[in-house]
């Protein structure tokens, strides 16, 4: 089938201290949030100058895929939108449409599924095409990849250079992260009957698999970010608390790998960088971060394998016997009902 572009599709972020709370309010908008608590995560991004990396991050990665599109001699423009700051994916839609495109790909900066990570992006496009009106370009969202070779060999490079940087001795334990979300949203997610959508799943096949091609004897899967009332149960346990349990049992060092993002976007080198090394140092405990998937070449050859898929009818590479998800080829779309936010399911 032919296509006329792929649309970069990502979470967004502020690019200077007056964006910071205009940001925070889009992400957090219906959701209830205390002011107070907007301001306590707004200082994070003060404390990088107001400044996410996020859009120059993907910036970078358009560049490589663009490049690796001609390479493979691919001629298929690659347009940027967000979902909560600029570029919206409503003003880039409608820009693809005055520019003629009337079928593009759709790539998620996200490999797993689950409400935020999956179903939300396929809102956005619906909310997207909506704002647009008639003439809207038909989007198709391309498929998960957490269990790609790709992704799961940049990431057991990445953990190897961690583990060196600690020397990688019987004291080091590695340590996987991902963001965490409500538990109930999480046994929410996939179709009646089956957990292969379910995003803690798939964060612990991940994690198995990173761990497998690295030759790990064993590692841990913890979570970071969560937000929300107290009274709500998130997965845990959290990656600061983890350490200090680690610190109590022996352990020396931690290579920590956070598998569940594809770039060092804020919460990334805050939540990470920032308050688990600190924590780490406090404990007198060796602490090294795995680099995300990024800036590795076979992230941009991991995203036009993708495009191949539905361009080209390449058969879909994948490590793990979970059912293939999140779009159309080589496998199926999310089912009715799957991975919908807790509260439009009660």
């Amino acid at each position: 089938m032919n296509y006329d572009a792929l649309l970069w599709l990502s979470f967004g972020g502020p690019e200077g201290p007056d964006e910071v709370m205009p940001f925070l309010e889009n992400v957090t908008r219906g959701r209830g949030v205390p002011r107070e608590r907007l301001e306590e995560v707004a200082e994070h991004y003060h404390h990088f100058g107001g400044v996410s990396p996020i859009n120059r991050l993907n910036r970078e990665a358009i560049a490589a895929v663009e490049k690796e599109l001609a390479a493979q001699g691919i001629d298929l423009p690659v347009y940027f939108g967000n979902r909560n700051w600029r570029p919206m994916v409503e003003d880039t839609v409608a820009t693809m449409a005055a520019d003629g495109v009337r079928r593009a790909l759709v790539f998620p900066t996200s490999a797993y599924g689950g409400y935020s990570a999956c179903r939300q992006y396929d809102e956005d496009i619906e909310r997207a095409r909506a704002a647009v009106g008639e003439g809207a370009p038909h989007l198709v969202k391309l498929r998960q990849f957490f269990d790609h070779p790709l992704f799961v060999g940049a990431f057991a490079d990445a953990l190897r250079a961690a583990r060196a940087e600690l020397g990688a001795d019987e004291g080091t334990r590695t340590v996987f992260v991902a963001h965490s979300v409500p538990v109930g949203a999480d046994a929410a997610a996939g179709p009646p009957g089956s957990g292969g959508h379910r995003y803690s799943r798939q964060i612990a096949e991940a994690a198995r698999l990173v761990a497998a091609e690295v030759g790990l004897g064993g590692h841990d899967v913890v979570w970071q970010s969560r937000s929300g009332p107290p009274q709500v149960p998130w997965l845990e346990p959290d990656i600061v608390d983890h350490l200090g349990t680690l610190h109590a049992e022996g352990v020396r060092a931690v290579a920590v790998c956070p598998v569940g993002f594809v770039s060092d976007h804020l919460e990334v080198i805050w939540d990470l960088d920032n308050e688990a090394a600190e924590r780490a140092a406090e404990l007198g405990m060796g602490f090294a971060r795995a680099a995300t998937p990024n800036a590795d070449p076979r992230f941009a050859q991991l995203v036009v394998e993708l495009v191949r898929e539905h361009t080209q009818g390449a058969p879909a590479r994948k490590l793990s016997d979970f059912p293939a998800a999140g779009g159309t080829a080589n496998g199926a779309p999310c089912a009715p009902g799957c991975c919908e936010p807790v509260r439009r399911r009660s």
